[in-house]
Protein backbone atom coordinates (compact mmCIF):
# COMPACT_ATOMS: atom_id res chain seq x y z
CA UNK A 1 0.00 0.00 0.00
CA UNK A 2 1.67 3.41 -0.67
CA UNK A 3 1.96 6.31 1.56
CA UNK A 4 -0.65 8.77 2.15
CA UNK A 5 2.24 11.13 1.68
CA UNK A 6 2.04 11.01 -2.19
CA UNK A 7 -1.20 12.06 -2.26
CA UNK A 8 -2.47 14.53 -5.05
CA UNK A 9 -4.59 17.44 -4.13
CA UNK A 10 -5.43 19.86 -6.32
CA UNK A 11 -7.86 23.03 -6.26
CA UNK A 12 -9.90 25.93 -8.09
CA UNK A 13 -11.93 28.93 -7.27
CA UNK A 14 -15.38 27.43 -8.54
CA UNK A 15 -18.56 27.23 -7.66
CA UNK A 16 -18.31 29.96 -5.60
CA UNK A 17 -15.63 28.96 -3.15
CA UNK A 18 -12.64 26.33 -3.29
CA UNK A 19 -13.06 22.98 -5.05
CA UNK A 20 -10.04 20.62 -3.70
CA UNK A 21 -9.66 17.33 -5.60
CA UNK A 22 -7.97 14.95 -3.49
CA UNK A 23 -6.77 11.61 -4.71
CA UNK A 24 -4.56 9.39 -1.94
CA UNK A 25 -2.96 7.26 -4.28
CA UNK A 26 -2.29 8.30 -7.64
CA UNK A 27 -1.41 7.18 -10.97
CA UNK A 28 -0.07 7.81 -14.51
CA UNK A 29 -2.98 9.42 -15.82
CA UNK A 30 -4.09 11.31 -12.66
CA UNK A 31 -3.09 14.58 -13.65
CA UNK A 32 -5.57 14.23 -16.60
CA UNK A 33 -8.12 12.21 -14.07
CA UNK A 34 -8.03 15.46 -12.04
CA UNK A 35 -8.51 18.47 -14.89
CA UNK A 36 -11.72 16.35 -16.48
CA UNK A 37 -12.87 16.75 -13.35
CA UNK A 38 -12.71 20.23 -12.68
CA UNK A 39 -14.02 20.42 -16.18
CA UNK A 40 -17.19 18.68 -15.17
CA UNK A 41 -18.07 20.98 -12.51
CA UNK A 42 -16.95 23.98 -14.39
CA UNK A 43 -19.77 23.14 -17.07
CA UNK A 44 -22.35 22.73 -14.22
CA UNK A 45 -21.61 26.07 -13.16
CA UNK A 46 -22.10 27.10 -16.99
CA UNK A 47 -25.47 25.63 -17.20
CA UNK A 48 -26.54 26.23 -14.33
CA UNK A 49 -25.31 29.93 -12.57
CA UNK A 50 -27.68 32.38 -11.40
CA UNK A 51 -25.26 35.17 -11.81
CA UNK A 52 -24.53 34.25 -15.52
CA UNK A 53 -26.88 35.88 -17.57
CA UNK A 54 -25.81 33.60 -20.66
CA UNK A 55 -26.70 30.47 -19.00
CA UNK A 56 -29.22 28.07 -19.15
CA UNK A 57 -30.73 28.24 -15.63
CA UNK A 58 -31.00 32.69 -16.58
CA UNK A 59 -32.52 31.61 -19.74
CA UNK A 60 -34.88 29.29 -18.48
CA UNK A 61 -35.37 32.30 -15.91
CA UNK A 62 -36.08 34.55 -18.38
CA UNK A 63 -38.22 33.04 -21.01
CA UNK A 64 -40.20 30.17 -18.93
CA UNK A 65 -43.36 31.62 -17.88
CA UNK A 66 -44.48 32.72 -21.09
CA UNK A 67 -43.46 29.29 -23.32
CA UNK A 68 -42.23 25.84 -22.17
CA UNK A 69 -38.59 25.85 -22.23
CA UNK A 70 -35.88 23.01 -23.27
CA UNK A 71 -33.22 22.60 -20.92
CA UNK A 72 -29.80 20.39 -20.89
CA UNK A 73 -30.28 16.49 -19.20
CA UNK A 74 -28.33 18.37 -16.06
CA UNK A 75 -30.40 21.01 -15.41
CA UNK A 76 -33.53 18.38 -15.59
CA UNK A 77 -31.67 15.86 -13.63
CA UNK A 78 -30.87 18.56 -10.44
CA UNK A 79 -34.74 20.22 -11.01
CA UNK A 80 -36.09 16.66 -10.78
CA UNK A 81 -34.38 16.36 -7.47
CA UNK A 82 -35.34 19.83 -6.42
CA UNK A 83 -38.97 18.76 -6.93
CA UNK A 84 -38.54 15.10 -5.03
CA UNK A 85 -37.33 17.23 -1.80
CA UNK A 86 -39.90 19.53 -1.82
CA UNK A 87 -42.59 16.77 -1.82
CA UNK A 88 -41.05 15.25 0.77
CA UNK A 89 -39.94 18.43 2.78
CA UNK A 90 -43.86 19.56 2.23
CA UNK A 91 -42.33 22.41 0.48
CA UNK A 92 -40.05 23.75 3.15
CA UNK A 93 -37.14 23.02 -0.01
CA UNK A 94 -37.93 25.32 -2.22
CA UNK A 95 -35.67 26.30 -5.42
CA UNK A 96 -37.88 29.40 -6.62
CA UNK A 97 -37.24 31.36 -3.43
CA UNK A 98 -34.34 33.63 -6.25
CA UNK A 99 -36.43 36.59 -5.64
CA UNK A 100 -36.69 36.55 -1.95
CA UNK A 101 -32.97 36.38 -2.01
CA UNK A 102 -32.91 38.94 -4.51
CA UNK A 103 -34.44 41.20 -2.02
CA UNK A 104 -32.65 40.46 1.15
CA UNK A 105 -29.35 41.26 -1.09
CA UNK A 106 -27.94 37.81 -1.81
CA UNK A 107 -28.56 37.22 -5.30
CA UNK A 108 -28.08 39.91 -8.22
CA UNK A 109 -30.76 42.02 -9.69
CA UNK A 110 -34.32 43.26 -8.18
CA UNK A 111 -37.19 41.16 -7.16
CA UNK A 112 -40.73 41.77 -8.36
CA UNK A 113 -42.94 42.90 -6.07
CA UNK A 114 -45.95 40.75 -5.06
CA UNK A 115 -46.06 37.59 -4.21
CA UNK A 116 -43.87 35.26 -6.30
CA UNK A 117 -45.03 31.53 -6.25
CA UNK A 118 -43.56 28.63 -5.27
CA UNK A 119 -42.07 25.38 -7.01
CA UNK A 120 -45.73 23.99 -6.85
CA UNK A 121 -46.27 26.81 -10.14
CA UNK A 122 -43.03 24.72 -12.08
CA UNK A 123 -44.00 22.36 -14.55
CA UNK A 124 -41.59 19.36 -15.34
CA UNK A 125 -42.43 18.11 -18.83
CA UNK A 126 -41.94 14.51 -19.74
CA UNK A 127 -39.87 15.83 -22.43
CA UNK A 128 -37.24 17.48 -20.40
CA UNK A 129 -39.18 21.69 -20.96
CA UNK A 130 -39.99 23.74 -17.93
CA UNK A 131 -42.91 26.13 -17.70
CA UNK A 132 -43.61 28.66 -15.08
CA UNK A 133 -47.50 29.01 -14.36
CA UNK A 134 -46.42 32.18 -12.00
CA UNK A 135 -45.09 35.43 -13.81
CA UNK A 136 -42.61 36.50 -11.37
CA UNK A 137 -41.59 33.05 -10.86
CA UNK A 138 -37.21 32.70 -10.90
CA UNK A 139 -35.51 29.68 -9.94
CA UNK A 140 -31.49 29.83 -7.93
CA UNK A 141 -30.56 26.32 -7.92
CA UNK A 142 -27.09 27.25 -5.67
CA UNK A 143 -28.88 25.23 -2.65
CA UNK A 144 -28.69 21.98 -4.70
CA UNK A 145 -26.65 22.43 -8.04
CA UNK A 146 -23.04 22.52 -5.50
CA UNK A 147 -23.65 19.30 -4.68
CA UNK A 148 -24.42 18.09 -7.96
CA UNK A 149 -21.44 19.25 -9.23
CA UNK A 150 -19.29 17.41 -6.71
CA UNK A 151 -21.21 14.34 -7.51
CA UNK A 152 -20.63 14.95 -11.33
CA UNK A 153 -16.88 15.41 -10.22
CA UNK A 154 -16.74 12.16 -8.40
CA UNK A 155 -18.59 10.34 -11.75
CA UNK A 156 -15.80 11.59 -14.28
CA UNK A 157 -12.95 10.19 -11.72
CA UNK A 158 -14.38 6.46 -11.55
CA UNK A 159 -14.65 7.31 -15.09
CA UNK A 160 -11.28 7.77 -15.59
CA UNK A 161 -10.10 4.90 -13.82
CA UNK A 162 -9.25 6.45 -9.90
CA UNK A 163 -10.36 3.91 -7.51
CA UNK A 164 -10.63 6.31 -4.32
CA UNK A 165 -10.67 10.17 -3.76
CA UNK A 166 -12.64 13.48 -1.83
CA UNK A 167 -14.19 15.67 -4.24
CA UNK A 168 -14.64 18.98 -1.53
CA UNK A 169 -16.23 22.10 -2.66
CA UNK A 170 -16.54 24.64 -0.07
CA UNK A 171 -18.05 21.94 2.71
CA UNK A 172 -20.16 20.07 0.31
CA UNK A 173 -17.63 16.94 -0.17
CA UNK A 174 -17.89 13.36 -1.74
CA UNK A 175 -15.61 10.70 -0.53
CA UNK A 176 -15.52 7.43 -2.65
CA UNK A 177 -13.27 4.34 -2.64
CA UNK A 178 -11.57 2.70 0.40
CA UNK A 179 -9.90 5.56 1.72
CA UNK A 180 -11.36 7.18 4.65
CA UNK A 181 -10.90 11.15 5.08
CA UNK A 182 -11.06 13.01 8.10
CA UNK A 183 -13.73 15.95 8.04
CA UNK A 184 -13.99 18.77 11.37
CA UNK A 185 -17.60 20.62 11.56
CA UNK A 186 -16.84 24.41 12.34
CA UNK A 187 -18.51 25.56 15.77
CA UNK A 188 -21.24 28.00 14.88
CA UNK A 189 -20.92 30.15 17.66
CA UNK A 190 -16.86 30.54 17.85
CA UNK A 191 -16.25 29.89 13.81
CA UNK A 192 -12.56 29.42 14.84
CA UNK A 193 -13.35 26.19 16.68
CA UNK A 194 -13.74 22.67 15.94
CA UNK A 195 -17.64 21.44 17.17
CA UNK A 196 -16.89 17.87 15.88
CA UNK A 197 -15.02 15.65 13.54
CA UNK A 198 -15.73 12.00 11.94
CA UNK A 199 -14.43 10.02 9.28
CA UNK A 200 -15.84 10.60 5.71
CA UNK A 201 -15.70 7.08 3.38
CA UNK A 202 -17.94 6.17 0.68
CA UNK A 203 -20.28 8.74 1.67
CA UNK A 204 -21.26 12.49 0.89
CA UNK A 205 -21.23 15.38 3.39
CA UNK A 206 -23.18 18.81 3.25
CA UNK A 207 -23.28 21.48 5.64
CA UNK A 208 -25.33 24.54 5.83
CA UNK A 209 -24.60 27.44 8.29
CA UNK A 210 -24.87 31.26 8.77
CA UNK A 211 -21.71 32.09 10.72
CA UNK A 212 -20.35 33.87 7.77
CA UNK A 213 -23.43 36.09 6.57
CA UNK A 214 -22.20 39.30 7.15
CA UNK A 215 -19.31 38.47 4.52
CA UNK A 216 -22.09 38.20 1.92
CA UNK A 217 -24.04 41.17 2.65
CA UNK A 218 -23.03 43.77 5.42
CA UNK A 219 -24.50 43.53 8.69
CA UNK A 220 -26.54 40.47 7.32
CA UNK A 221 -28.18 38.22 10.75
CA UNK A 222 -28.84 35.48 8.37
CA UNK A 223 -27.60 33.31 5.94
CA UNK A 224 -29.02 32.91 2.37
CA UNK A 225 -31.47 30.42 3.35
CA UNK A 226 -35.35 31.44 3.96
CA UNK A 227 -38.44 30.15 4.62
CA UNK A 228 -40.35 29.65 1.05
CA UNK A 229 -43.65 29.81 3.14
CA UNK A 230 -42.70 32.78 5.41
CA UNK A 231 -42.52 37.00 4.42
CA UNK A 232 -39.72 38.54 2.91
CA UNK A 233 -37.59 38.71 6.19
CA UNK A 234 -34.96 36.08 6.85
CA UNK A 235 -35.47 33.00 7.84
CA UNK A 236 -33.09 32.30 10.62
CA UNK A 237 -33.36 35.74 12.77
CA UNK A 238 -33.59 34.18 15.71
CA UNK A 239 -36.19 36.60 17.27
CA UNK A 240 -38.33 35.00 14.44
CA UNK A 241 -37.25 31.29 14.65
CA UNK A 242 -35.58 30.45 17.59
CA UNK A 243 -36.25 26.69 17.16
CA UNK A 244 -34.34 26.44 13.65
CA UNK A 245 -30.97 24.88 13.67
CA UNK A 246 -27.59 27.15 13.67
CA UNK A 247 -25.85 24.74 11.69
CA UNK A 248 -26.43 21.22 9.72
CA UNK A 249 -24.66 18.65 8.64
CA UNK A 250 -26.08 16.16 6.55
CA UNK A 251 -24.58 12.75 5.69
CA UNK A 252 -26.29 11.12 2.61
CA UNK A 253 -25.54 8.95 -0.59
CA UNK A 254 -25.15 11.48 -3.03
CA UNK A 255 -23.50 15.09 -2.31
CA UNK A 256 -27.08 16.13 -4.68
CA UNK A 257 -29.20 14.85 -2.06
CA UNK A 258 -26.69 16.04 0.95
CA UNK A 259 -26.61 19.84 -0.41
CA UNK A 260 -30.52 20.15 -0.50
CA UNK A 261 -31.44 18.23 2.64
CA UNK A 262 -29.19 20.20 4.81
CA UNK A 263 -31.72 23.69 3.73
CA UNK A 264 -34.46 21.50 5.23
CA UNK A 265 -32.68 20.52 8.50
CA UNK A 266 -31.94 24.02 8.94
CA UNK A 267 -35.19 25.48 8.42
CA UNK A 268 -36.85 22.57 9.95
CA UNK A 269 -34.58 21.09 13.07
CA UNK A 270 -35.99 17.76 14.22
CA UNK A 271 -38.72 17.98 12.00
CA UNK A 272 -36.29 17.23 8.82
CA UNK A 273 -35.76 13.63 10.65
CA UNK A 274 -39.22 11.98 8.17
CA UNK A 275 -37.24 13.77 5.50
CA UNK A 276 -33.80 12.47 5.91
CA UNK A 277 -35.59 9.11 6.64
CA UNK A 278 -36.83 8.82 3.10
CA UNK A 279 -33.41 9.49 1.06
CA UNK A 280 -31.22 7.17 3.95
CA UNK A 281 -29.72 10.62 5.08
CA UNK A 282 -28.40 10.84 8.57
CA UNK A 283 -27.73 14.52 9.82
CA UNK A 284 -26.38 16.34 12.88
CA UNK A 285 -27.13 20.01 13.61
CA UNK A 286 -27.12 22.39 16.43
CA UNK A 287 -30.39 24.45 17.43
CA UNK A 288 -30.17 28.14 17.98
CA UNK A 289 -30.73 27.51 21.49
CA UNK A 290 -27.07 25.72 21.65
CA UNK A 291 -28.65 22.19 21.87
CA UNK A 292 -27.09 19.30 19.70
CA UNK A 293 -28.84 16.66 17.98
CA UNK A 294 -27.41 13.57 15.88
CA UNK A 295 -28.98 11.00 14.23
CA UNK A 296 -28.89 7.71 15.57
CA UNK A 297 -26.98 5.74 13.14
CA UNK A 298 -24.43 8.32 13.04
CA UNK A 299 -23.63 8.85 17.08
CA UNK A 300 -21.13 5.70 16.55
CA UNK A 301 -18.63 7.78 14.05
CA UNK A 302 -19.28 11.11 15.28
CA UNK A 303 -17.05 12.70 17.96
CA UNK A 304 -18.05 15.73 19.77
CA UNK A 305 -14.99 18.46 20.82
CA UNK A 306 -15.54 20.45 23.47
Amino acid sequence: MRSRSVEVRRARPLLGTFVEIVVPEPGPDTAGAIGAAFAEIEEVQRRMSFHDPASGLSKMNRQAANAAVPVDAWTFEVLQMAAAVHRVSGGVFDVTIAPRLQALGFLPGTAGAGTTGSFDDVELTADGCVRFHHPRLRIDLGGIAKGFAVDRAVASLRQAGVESGLVNAGGDLRAFGAASFPVALRHPAIPGAMLASFPARDCAVATSAHYFADRLVSGAGSAPIVHPRGNSEPALAPALAPALARTATVRASTAMVADALTKVVMLCAEDALPALAHFGAEAFFVSDAGELTCSKNWNATLHIHS
